[in-house]
């Protein structure tokens, strides 16, 4: 059974939206087995440019089903996340049966076999590079990330002492991510 959050920012959710999104999102149902229990948060955002933004999270066993899309019109931004959710279903089923298999996990019986079985892609690596575990602080490593012209940057947290993830995000602000164990 899903459960479903709905939750606006700069914008009210109405009856209408929310079950605009519950009906729409519900559809994604018929992927999982009848077991299936989980949350389904939902964000909308308005931007001053009156862009409406729609993100749906759905964390499972082992696994988390995220999109998000902007468009004029948040009816439309929800058909399109609930689009964007199915295709990621349908592309990543194969392989994350096989991971589960691998690991003993019952991330498998999660996704029933109503998705057909999608030709697995080969992941080419192209390049391996080796970089120093630098300890300094997260304005620290956002500096380096800006330096060196990437996305993101991996060091090692001097207020922790492990390793972490600092990343631009879409947005223009920056993310971290600290490693759980």
């Amino acid at each position: 059974m899903l459960r479903y959050q709905v939750r606006g920012e700069n914008l009210e959710i109405t009856q209408a939206i929310r079950e605009y999104v519950e009906n729409k999102v519900s559809k994604l149902e018929k992927y999982f087995s009848n077991e299936i229990d989980a949350n389904v948060y939902a964000n909308a955002k308005v931007y001053k440019n009156g862009n409406k933004k729609i993100e749906v999270t759905v964390p499972l066993k082992g696994v988390t089903l995220r999109a998000e899309e902007s468009h004029a019109d948040l009816y439309a931004a929800v058909d399109l996340v609930v689009d964007k959710l199915e295709r990621q279903m349908r592309k990543y089923k194969t392989k994350i049966n096989r991971k589960s298999r691998e690991k003993g996990s019952i991330v498998e019986e999660v996704l029933t076999t109503e998705l057909e079985e999608t030709p697995e892609e080969t992941l080419e690596f192209v390049k391996t590079k080796r970089v120093p575990a630098n300890v300094m602080n997260k304005e620290e490593a956002i500096l380096q990330m800006e330096l060196l012209g990437h996305d993101f940057f991996v060091f090692v947290d001097e207020a922790t002492t492990e390793f972490a993830i600092v990343y631009r995000r879409k947005d223009g602000n920056y993310g971290v991510l600290e490693l759980e164990k």
